[in-house]
């Protein structure tokens, strides 16, 4: 299996996350999921990037623990809790074609918004964190791709450049441990899946190595305009089958 085609494609779609993560701040999922769905197909993808991105939102929650804001947050994760059981239970059923479809609405649609740079209204009651928690866990389970409606929550709250980064990461755990738990109860991780995830271990340190030794020698706003061009590209692939 380490020699495959797929191995050497998910090794390398691997690092590509990771590494963007780590000098653009975000892309993770949304680089992984269109790649490895190409690949594994979206039933597959979506348990083994829940595991591959845990991995990753615990190693950068421990740079950013002390930013965390715990009153701003648990009513996103109580919502995400609730609601990502129901988007892995969602993708179990959805017709293949139908699934890629969404993700592709998902990964072009943040990347038009982000690409925009639209002024978003201020949101002073936190109660709306229930509604974007709701579908950042719909999407947490589904695709992995949690991250636009945190986003925009957050956008939304003006929350500060470190909580932001150190909420972001505490959301994104909670939610995705949820959704490797439901992805567990339904039976989706298979040995094949196991097996990739352990191939991405390496994948995932040397995509954060690289990244950091690179970080200061990039320019972060032409290298951000670039990979929300190359989402809108595989966004639109993704849209037209």
């Amino acid at each position: 299996m380490i020699f495959t085609l797929t191995a050497i494609w998910v090794f390398l779609t691997v690092f590509a996350g990771i590494f963007v993560q780590s000098v653009a701040g975000f892309g993770l999922a949304l680089i992984m999921m269109p790649l490895l769905s190409h690949m594994l197909g979206v039933t597959a993808a979506a348990p083994l990037v829940a595991l591959i991105a845990a991995v990753a939102e615990l190693t950068i929650l421990l740079r950013y623990r002390q930013a965390v804001n715990l009153s701003s947050i648990w009513r996103l994760a109580l919502a995400s809790v609730i609601a990502a059981p129901l988007g892995v239970w969602g993708l179990r059923w959805l017709p293949p074609d139908v699934a890629l479809t969404g993700l592709g609405l998902v990964v072009a649609g943040y990347a038009i918004y982000a690409l925009l740079r639209l002024h978003l209204p201020q949101l002073n009651h936190p109660s709306w964190a229930y509604f974007f928690g709701f579908g950042a866990g719909l999407l947490s389970g589904a695709y992995n791709t949690s991250g636009p409606a945190y986003v925009i929550y957050g956008s939304c709250r003006r929350w500060e450049p470190a909580e932001f980064k150190g909420n972001l990461q505490g959301v994104f755990l909670t939610s995705g441990l949820t959704t490797i738990l439901s992805h567990t109860l339904a039976g989706h991780y298979t040995v094949d899946i196991w097996q990739y995830w352990l191939l991405a271990l390496p994948a995932v340190g040397l995509g954060f190595w690289v990244g950091g030794r690179v970080d200061k020698k990039l320019n972060p706003k032409l290298f951000r305009q670039l990979v929300l061009w190359l989402l809108l590209i595989v966004g639109v692939r993704l849209l037209w089958g």
